[in-house]
């Protein structure tokens, strides 16, 4: 039997584990930070929580005897990634790590690329007075002091403070439409948009809404995924991956 781990919590990690569990001779197993108070869950065997970092994780795989780790969680599950990366190397499994791409501006977007979500917190004054926030409830402390602006965040699950003074709190997920943000950005008077450079095709619909109507739009880069790991774009390269380090075929 090949026990796969897949990292997951985004639409490729649910795909690739939809993927494999029909392969005979596999039995993978998803976790999921269990941030998200109602998570999409993937087929098969699904655990939650964290690990307790690098030697958590490392011990994990050695108890449940993993093959082989497949790293598919968000583009800015940093930490996650980095104990991902330490804790195969330590217990000498090969990781693969899966992530789309990120987005890239076109002709008309009035993009501000920041390192940070402090250093985009810092560039908003002067550009508008009412910004939509879709950086995550996490994230919403780094805006706290921003008094002279007014906020639209939107997430999954309700924030926690610290938080801006002038908030108001959207709790929807997505997939979005054009159309659908075209008609929350009028209506709200948003004037700037902030974001993290998540990549995929969910959640897009704000960058062509925030074009149409001419809006900065703030995105923070997405982190470096460590050195030395294999990484791929598409749940299709990550079988392929996984068929040529394991032999396995669909």
């Amino acid at each position: 039997m090949l026990n796969i781990l897949v990292l997951g919590g985004t639409d490729e990690a649910r795909r690739l584990a939809a993927a494999l569990a029909g392969r005979a001779g596999t039995h993978v197993v998803s976790s999921l930070a269990g941030r998200v108070r109602d998570p999409r869950l993937p087929v098969g065997e699904v655990r939650e929580g964290g690990f307790g970092g690098p030697a958590g994780l490392m011990a994990w795989i050695k108890e449940h005897r993993i093959d082989v780790v497949v790293d598919a969680t968000h583009p800015f599950a940093a930490r996650m990634t980095v104990s991902a990366a330490e804790a195969t190397g330590q217990a000498g499994v090969p990781l693969l790590i899966l992530r789309r791409p990120g987005w890239q501006a076109g002709p008309g977007d009035d993009w501000r690329w920041t390192p940070s979500l402090a250093a985009a917190a810092e560039s908003l004054p002067g550009l508008g007075r009412r910004v939509f926030l879709t950086t995550g409830r996490r994230s919403l402390p780094v805006f706290a002091g921003l008094d002279d602006l007014w906020f639209l965040a939107r997430s999954v699950d309700p924030p926690e403070p610290p938080a801006p003074r002038r908030l108001q709190v959207l709790l929807s997920r997505g997939p979005f439409t054009v159309e659908g943000e075209l008609a929350l950005m009028r209506d709200n008077r948003i004037d700037m948009l902030v974001t993290k450079d998540s990549g995929g095709r969910m959640t897009t619909a704000k960058l062509f809404a925030a074009r149409e109507l001419g809006l900065p739009v703030v995105v923070v880069r997405r982190p470096a995924a460590p050195d030395g790991v294999t990484k791929v774009e598409t749940v299709e390269e990550a079988l392929a991956w996984l068929e040529a380090v394991t032999g396995t075929a669909g």
